[in-house]
C-alpha cells in the first residue's frame, strides 16, 4: 500500500474527521435554510406600495421643515426663539427624494450582490475551526497513541513521513474545501433567485465573489497547515488547542496594554483582524487621540489602512516558521 493510500485511509477513518466535515454541512445546510425563510421577493405590488411610502415620507419631512424655516423667518432677531435658529435661515436642513429610497420600505430581500461576501467569510470562518481542529488530530493523536513510531518503523524517513500526511490533509481539505463552496454558492444563488434580487449583477462582481472564494481557501488551509504543525511539535493534539487558548489571552493582553500605553491602532496586533482583511482586502484604521489638530482646532484622526497584500505577507511569514518548526522538529528529534 502506498503512503498517500494510507495516510487517506487513516485520515477518514478518524471520527472526529467525520463528525466535524457532517457538523460543519448541517450548520451550512441550516443557515441556508433560515436566510431562505427569512427573505422574501418583492412582487411588483410591494415596490409600488415602498415607493409610495417613501415619496410620503419625504413629503411629510419637507413640510416639517418648511415649517421650521417659516419659524426661522419669523423669529425676532436677538430674542429666545432666534436662538433655536442658525443667524441664516436657507442653512436649516432641507431634505431631498433622494435620502428616502423605497428599498428601506420593502421586506427583508436578500440581496446577492451586497450580503454574499459576508455568506463567503462565514464559509472560510467555519471551514478554518474545522481545518485547524481535523489537523491537529489527524497527526497530534498518532503521536499520542504511538501509531506515528509504528509507521515510522514501516517507512523510516521522517520527513517524507509528515510531509506527506501533511500533504494529503491539504490535497483533501482543498478539494472538500471547493467541492462545499461550490454548493454554498450555488445555494445562495439560487436564494436569491427565489427569494431575493440578482439584480447589479455584472461580471466583475462574480470576478470579485471568486477571488474571495480563493482567498478563503488559501485562509483554511493556512490554519488547517498551523494547526498540523503544533500538533505535530508538540506531539499531542493539546498541543494546537493550548496554543489556541494562549493566544487569545495573548491577544486580549495586548491589545489592553497596548491601549493603556497611548500605542496607536491597537487594533493591528489582533489575529482576527488580519483574517478580515485578508477576506475583504483592506481595513482603515483610526486613532482619534487628537495628537494632530485642523487648522480650525478640530481633532483630526490619523488613519491607517491595512491591505491584504501585509495580512498575506504576515500570515505567509508564520506559516513558513510554524510548519518549518515542525519539520525541523521531526527531523532532530527522537520519536520516543
Amino acid at each position: 500500500m502506498s503512503l498517500v493510500r494510507a495516510e487517506t485511509r487513516r485520515l477518514f477513518r478518524r471520527r472526529l474527521t467525520s463528525v466535524l466535515l457532517i457538523g460543519v454541512v448541517l450548520v451550512l445546510a441550516a443557515i441556508a435554510a433560515g436566510t431562505f425563510v427569512s427573505n422574501e421577493k418583492a412582487i411588483p405590488a410591494q415596490v409600488a406600495a415602498a415607493k409610495q411610502q417613501a415619496a410620503r415620507q419625504y413629503q411629510e419631512a419637507a413640510a416639517a421643515a418648511e415649517v421650521e424655516k417659516l419659524r426661522c423667518l419669523a423669529a425676532a432677531p436677538g430674542s429666545a426663539e432666534a436662538a433655536n435658529f442658525p443667524a441664516n435661515c436657507a442653512d436649516l436642513y432641507t431634505p431631498r427624494p433622494s435620502e428616502f429610497e423605497y428599498v428601506w420600505y420593502l421586506p427583508e430581500t436578500f440581496e446577492l450582490r451586497d450580503e454574499f461576501p459576508e455568506m463567503i467569510s462565514l464559509f472560510a470562518l467555519l471551514m478554518a475551526a474545522a481545518a485547524y481542529l481535523i489537523g491537529a488530530t489527524f497527526v497530534g493523536a498518532e503521536w499520542h497513541s504511538g501509531a506515528m513510531m509504528n509507521l515510522l518503523l514501516w517507512r523510516p524517513q521522517r520527513l517524507v513521513v509528515l510531509g506527506t500526511k501533511l500533504g494529503v490533509f491539504l490535497g483533501w481539505l482543498a478539494g472538500v474545501t471547493v467541492l462545499l463552496g461550490a454548493a454554498w454558492a450555488g445555494a445562495f444563488r439560487l436564494i436569491a433567485e427565489f427569494r431575493g434580487d440578482t439584480g447589479r449583477m455584472t461580471s466583475g462582481v462574480w470576478q470579485s465573489f471568486g477571488l474571495m472564494g480563493l482567498r478563503s481557501l488559501g485562509l483554511v488551509l493556512a490554519v488547517g497547515a498551523i494547526g498540523f504543525a503544533l500538533a505535530s511539535l508538540g506531539r499531542h493534539t493539546g498541543m494546537a488547542l493550548g496554543a489556541l487558548i494562549g493566544l487569545t489571552a495573548v491577544q486580549i493582553g495586548v491589545y489592553v496594554l497596548a491601549g493603556f500605553s497611548g500605542l496607536k491602532f491597537p487594533e493591528a496586533y489582533l489575529v482576527p483582524l488580519w483574517g478580515y482583511v485578508w477576506l475583504y482586502k483592506r481595513e482603515v484604521l483610526e486613532d482619534w487621540s487628537c495628537d494632530g489638530m485642523t487648522a480650525g482646532g478640530d481633532c483630526a484622526a490619523e488613519t491607517f489602512t491595512m491591505t491584504w497584500q501585509m495580512a498575506g505577507v504576515g500570515s505567509a511569514v508564520v506559516l513558513a516558521v510554524v510548519v518549518g518548526a515542525a519539520m525541523w522538529a521531526m527531523r532532530v528529534r527522537d520519536v520516543n
